[in-house]
């Protein structure tokens, strides 16, 4: 269930140049799960941009997004004090309803803040969890030391070697030779088809998709998978390794 309401910006700051920190006030009631996202109206654009849920209590909301096109650009400028017009709730996140006691999360650029608190709730649980980060270089490099400060071991990749383990999140696996039984992961496609074609343990794959009104009624973001056709807004956008069609 998701819910509509105005929600007032508590700061906006940058992370990286390109990437930025957003903390909402507002209802949070109908976020229940780790990786769910919310919709945001944004003057003058048709459509709402979708961003995932970094973090989240009973009175805020965190949000990290890449600033790529013009409304991103104008989410940047958007300065404290400001009424946001937001869709939340959306979308069906993680589960942490499996039997999983070392689960690896993996993200991929912007599909890393979706996972951390992810991570926070695996370790309420009493699961250890490791965590993977994979950019293209350094300077893009966010979050690493609020996972760290989690307590949990962490581990980086860049494709260009500037820091941590060069080349890809699946070379960091392997390198630093990660035991997991379970696998939770966000970001690029070809990294979630990478990740899946060099595991064999169950796990959870959070798409990205364009999407039109972010709670299943327009069917834009509808994919195939082995149990029939499924909105990734609505029905994802995690989906379970066992029925994910390539």
């Amino acid at each position: 269930m998701y819910k509509k309401d105005i929600y007032t910006i508590l700061s906006n700051e940058p992370l990286t140049p390109a990437v930025y920190r957003m903390v909402l006030e507002g209802d949070t009631q109908y976020i229940t799960r780790s990786g769910q996202f919310i919709n945001i109206e944004l003057e003058g654009k048709f459509l709402r941009r979708p961003i995932s849920v970094s973090d989240y209590n009973d009175t805020t909301i965190t949000i990290i997004y890449k600033v790529v096109g013009s409304g991103t650009e104008q989410m940047r400028e958007m300065q404290p004090g400001k009424k946001l017009d937001i869709l939340t709730g959306l979308g069906n996140g993680f589960s942490t309803d499996n039997n999983a006691q070392r689960p690896l999360l993996v993200g991929g650029g912007v599909g890393v803040p979706p996972l951390y608190n992810l991570c926070k709730r695996l370790i309420s649980e009493g699961k250890k969890p490791s965590v993977i980060l994979g950019f293209n270089t350094e300077s893009e490099l966010f979050y690493f030391d609020e996972f760290k400060a989690l307590g949990v071991d962490v581990y980086c990749s860049t494709a260009d070697g500037s820091v941590g383990t060069k080349g890809f999140v699946t070379d960091a696996i392997r390198e630093n030779s990660v035991e997991f039984d379970y696998l939770y992961t966000c970001g690029p496609l070809p990294m979630l088809k990478a990740l899946y074609a060099a595991t064999e343990v169950d796990g959870e794959y959070s798409f990205e998709e364009r999407m039109g009104c972010g709670f299943g009624a327009c069917m834009g973001c509808t994919c195939k998978t082995k149990y029939g056709n499924k909105r990734i807004c609505k029905d994802g956008p995690v989906l379970k390794r066992d029925e994910i069609v390539w």
